[in-house]
């Protein structure tokens, strides 16, 4: 299981990468190991404020649709568009072209509610 130490993490398998007061938004390999093939996702919610923990897209395997939560209060100001073509980036590469949203972040103290890199191993069990 990859799980980079630069990144934060929910226990809602989201990760995110922290830019200054930009982030990027993706789900875990474990997330994408656990849904397996993912054939479409939906973010109609670019423009959008939306609060830490709503749900910003739906991210559809073979088998399940799951719904996609924000992570911190923010902007939601990008969605990748190479995933409407391409969802399986998101199984390919999960931290890096299978990004799913960029966000300008609203509350930067909520950073620190975020999972570690260790938090989210032992919550995964690696």
């Amino acid at each position: 299981m990859n799980i980079p130490t630069n990144l934060k993490y929910t226990k809602e398998h989201e990760w995110t990468r922290i830019e200054g007061d930009i982030a990027y938004v993706g789900i875990t390999d474990y997330a994408q190991s656990e849904l397996g093939e993912i054939v479409f996702v939906e973010v109609e919610t670019v423009g959008e404020l939306l609060n830490e923990g709503d749900t910003f897209g739906t991210v559809e395997a073979v088998k399940t649709v799951s719904d996609l939560f924000v992570p911190l209060d923010c902007e939601v100001l990008e969605f990748n568009d190479k995933l409407e073509d391409k969802p399986e980036l998101i199984n390919d590469d999960p931290y890096g072209d299978g990004w799913m949203i960029k966000i300008a972040i609203k509350n930067q103290g909520q950073i620190d509610n975020l999972l570690s890199p260790e938090d989210y191993s032992a919550i995964v069990g690696e």
